[in-house]
């Protein structure tokens, strides 16, 4: 049963054609039928690799072809002939649990949500509980949704902490309940059906890549700013995992040697700065209210000045790390997602630091936005994933 989107390491031809194959799939996935010649602009892949790719696909039955699509401009030439997803009845589903949510999402066959349910619960130290809840989410949208559980292709999952690449296993620093857990497998074995894991901002990023406020950039950084720090990294159009999976721990960068231990081990990092209640701790003294995010972002929009102080230098320390990452990536885009990620002062204030402390070509070339899915994007970005698991059939 996969666990995990990469199972090799290396270089090879192989590994190098499966990814090719994968990134021409994301795109009938995102954008629906599409000529070769689009797939070849879309993926920035040459033409007669295209071309190859889909006479692959074609003759495992992925894909088909067809002429009723959004290609052809009318005129008294033939349609070209299009490209689309061959996929059969049934559906996918995603799980995004967080560390303080679990969401689910039942999709059809390409990607499209039919039902969506989300239940607020503390997963850090319920691992086996935590998927209890969710394969019970599943079953409940799922007849949302109208498919039939047998009928699901593959779940995609994301958690809120790295995946080791060898073990699937997940790093119990973060998760200390989930200690000798591999996720996939579990959840897996409950809902009997192949289940594909990541950490949840590598799927927030891929989401907003394909979906979302990233579209049309290939080298995104995604901040998911929430109880924790997250980032995913988005180079050359496709997710970065890193050599053992821990590419993108934007949160456990440390910017103080003395201070305060972080739940990773070590002190000093930015996410004991910046996350979503080390910032409601701030706040709670200047107000009577019980603070909550959502009241927080409440405030920020209505102009209170020191919600807006505090959230926009919080944003500045938050951008002070991505300055440096974006000296060595030069991506076009950072996206700030998570519940914090649509306050506009978070936004201001890592655009501030990105503009004083990269290189100034750098910073030029760098856009930095609010993500467009919300806290939806961990999902979307595992019902995508899914599809993809399904269409590629490796």
């Amino acid at each position: 049963m996969p666990a995990h989107p990469v199972r090799t390491r290396g270089g090879s031809l192989d590994d190098l054609r499966r990814a090719n194959r994968r990134t021409v799939l994301g795109h009938l996935v995102t954008e629906g039928p599409q000529s070769r010649a689009q797939l070849a602009r879309a993926s920035g892949l040459s033409a007669s690799t295209v071309s190859s790719l889909v006479t692959e696909l074609l003759e495992a039955g992925h894909v088909r072809e067809t002429t009723v699509g959004r290609a052809h401009k009318g005129g008294s030439g033939r349609p070209p002939l299009l490209v689309e997803l061959a996929t059969p009845p049934g559906g996918v589903v995603g799980v995004d649990i967080g560390h303080g949510h679990v969401r689910v999402a039942a999709a059809g066959p390409t990607g499209d949500v039919l039902a969506e349910s989300v239940r607020r619960v503390d997963v850090d130290a319920a691992g086996p509980a935590t998927l209890d809840l969710a394969a019970a989410m599943i079953r409940s949208t799922l007849a949302d949704a109208g498919l039939d559980p047998s009928q699901v292709h593959a779940a995609g999952m994301c958690v809120p902490a790295p995946i080791d690449r060898e073990t699937s296993m997940v790093s119990t620093g973060i998760l200390p309940g989930w200690r000798g857990i591999n996720p996939a497998a579990e959840l897996g074995r409950r809902i009997e059906a192949p289940v594909i894991v990541d950490n949840d901002a590598n799927l927030g990023a891929l989401a907003e890549v394909r979906h979302g406020a990233a579209r049309g950039h290939h080298d995104v950084v995604y901040v998911k700013l929430a109880s924790g720090v997250g980032s995913g990294l988005v180079l050359g159009g496709r997710v970065h995992r890193g050599a053992t999976g821990m590419a993108g721990e934007l949160g456990h960068v440390q910017i103080g040697e003395d201070g305060e231990v972080c739940r990773c081990g070590n002190r000093g990092c930015l996410e004991t700065r910046v996350s979503a209640r080390r910032l409601l701790h701030v706040l709670q003294p200047a107000h009577d209210e019980d603070l909550t995010i959502a009241r927080v972002l409440e405030l920020e929009a209505t102009g209170d000045a020191g919600v807006r102080r505090v959230l926009s230098d919080a944003g500045a320390t938050i951008g002070r790390a991505l300055a440096d990452l974006s000296n060595h990536l030069n991506p076009s885009m950072v996206v700030i997602g998570g519940p914090l990620g649509g306050a506009a002062s978070v936004v201001e204030g890592v655009r501030r630091a990105v503009d004083r402390y990269a290189q100034p070509a750098t910073a030029a070339a760098l856009q930095v936005c609010p993500g467009r899915l919300g806290e939806r994007a961990e999902v979307v970005g595992a019902v995508t994933m899914a599809v993809a698991m399904v269409t590629a059939g490796d």
